[in-house]
């Protein structure tokens, strides 16, 4: 079966601000405290810090080669405007991505993050990342403080609509570090009513307020979710759930690599559908295809077809 990974990351620390790694820490010591397990702090930063050691993506290319995954969509938030303790501004980040996709060529898209704080020069970098690196696509992080519907974010989305690309935005929870409130799935009504002619994708959709994203998804044409993080406690089950609801033309698969690789390689999690009975038994085989790579390559194969 061919596999389309559309949510993964490039595991390096330049892409992860300090501040946004302590907040995962934190609640990683939370956790294991509460179970009676040592938990020092400094331990877990450096279990965490090591799962942000492939920079170029070697490893992940050895982890989908292993998984049968044949191309992955490297999501690029920007941090840079909300948390100012990262080590390399945006521009370096976006520079990187290309260094990345040249060095693995047909493995890899690029969604893009910027800031739309960022004004005029924010435009203008992601306008080159579309039209000279031939990325594909749009990646928003409103915990970092704005939401969809910020007509800030609306030159951008007029950029994506030129050439056809979609737009996915995390929602819901994320490092403490960040805002949750401001990141609920709802924000996308009116971009998705605005832009037609634009795909939404809710990243996380199957896991972070469900029931929204589903009433998204069999209401709005052109709004998606990605299915990531069901590698979390429960998160099987509750994609076998959303598989139940009649919109499987809709999920994508994602893996959020490198953010659950310390519970093992992609490979596992790709296992982990079928011997955890993600697909219910009724689902087909044509609704399987889907989740696993039509749906994602339907929607970045609209790239450059529009006006």
């Amino acid at each position: 079966m061919k596999i389309i990974d559309f949510h993964c990351h490039v595991a390096a620390e330049m892409c992860f601000p300090p501040s946004f790694r302590d907040g995962v820490i934190d609640n990683m010591a939370v956790a294991m405290h509460a179970r009676g397990l040592p938990a020092r702090k400094e331990h877990l930063r450096r279990m965490h810090d090591a799962t942000l050691q492939d920079p170029l993506c070697d490893q992940l290319v050895k982890e989908m080669d292993g998984a049968g995954i044949d191309e992955a969509v490297l999501l690029m938030p920007d941090f840079t405007y909300a948390l100012k303790d990262g080590t390399h501004t945006i521009e370096e980040i976006v520079d990187h991505h290309k260094v990345v996709t040249d060095r693995h060529p047909g493995r890899f898209r690029v969604l893009v993050g910027v800031d739309p704080r960022w004004g005029a020069d924010g435009i203008a970098l992601f306008e080159r990342a579309i039209v000279e690196y031939g990325f594909d696509g749009m990646k928003l992080y409103p915990p970092c403080g704005y939401r969809l519907d910020d007509k800030a974010l609306y030159p951008f989305y007029e950029i994506c609509a030129q050439h056809r690309l979609p737009v996915l935005s995390h929602i819901g929870a994320t490092s403490p570090a960040l805002d949750f409130e401001i990141a609920l799935p709802i924000y996308v009504d009116r971009p998705a009513r605005d832009f037609p002619g634009v795909d939404f994708v809710l990243a996380h959709g199957s896991v972070h307020y469900p029931d929204e994203c589903a009433m998204l998804c069999n209401n709005r044409p052109n709004v998606y979710i990605d299915a990531s993080g069901y590698e979390a406690p429960d998160g099987v089950a509750g994609l076998n759930r959303f598989f139940r609801r009649n919109i499987n033309h809709k999920v994508l698969f994602g893996t959020d690599w490198p953010i659950f690789r310390l519970q093992g390689k992609q490979a596992g999690f790709v296992e982990r559908l079928t011997a955890e009975g993600a697909f219910p038994a009724e689902m087909t085989q044509a609704d399987r295809d889907l989740f696993m790579w039509k749906n994602a390559q339907r929607l970045l194969d609209k790239k450059g077809t529009g006006r």
